[in-house]
């Protein structure tokens, strides 16, 4: 009987802990996942998109390119002019991506405020942390339609 109830605790731990485990992954695959809300209620009729996409270095370390989705994300709470960010990683199955493996969508209300994220402090900042362990990146802009 004792042996039972030992054999009980110890699977109970063990499936607590991966449950736990499992919680914990959850979490932070939703924060990696989640995109900025916009601050405003209405939404605006047109919005300019900077898409961003990124090749890293093969050298950059899971951690470095972690450090650098993080600190992308942070820039709608550093740079009022973003409107709204979104963010994933390639899933593509046609094969096509060139090696670019994450992209970066940043929208604005203006060419104004893109005027003025692009020489922003923080933005200039994000660059410097992102140069070394970039490999290529590629922009493009459009207003929604």
């Amino acid at each position: 009987m004792a042996r039972n109830l030992v054999v009980l605790v110890a699977v109970s731990l063990l499936l607590g802990g991966c449950i736990y485990v499992e919680e914990c992954e959850r979490i932070c695959d939703e924060e990696r996942e989640m995109t900025y809300a916009p601050a405003t209620a209405q939404a605006p009729t047109r919005l300019l998109r900077h898409v961003v996409l990124l090749r890293f270095k093969e050298d950059a370390s899971a951690a470095d390119i972690r450090r650098i989705e993080n600190a992308f994300s942070a820039l709608p709470s550093r740079i009022d002019a973003i409107y709204d960010l979104e963010w994933g990683t390639d899933v593509s199955v046609e094969n096509r991506q060139k090696g670019f493996t994450h992209c970066f969508i940043v929208s604005f209300r203006s060419e104004a405020d893109r005027a003025e994220y692009l020489p922003h402090p923080a933005h200039e900042e994000f660059g410097g942390l992102l140069g070394p362990y970039l490999d290529d990146v590629l922009v493009v802009d459009y207003w929604a339609k």
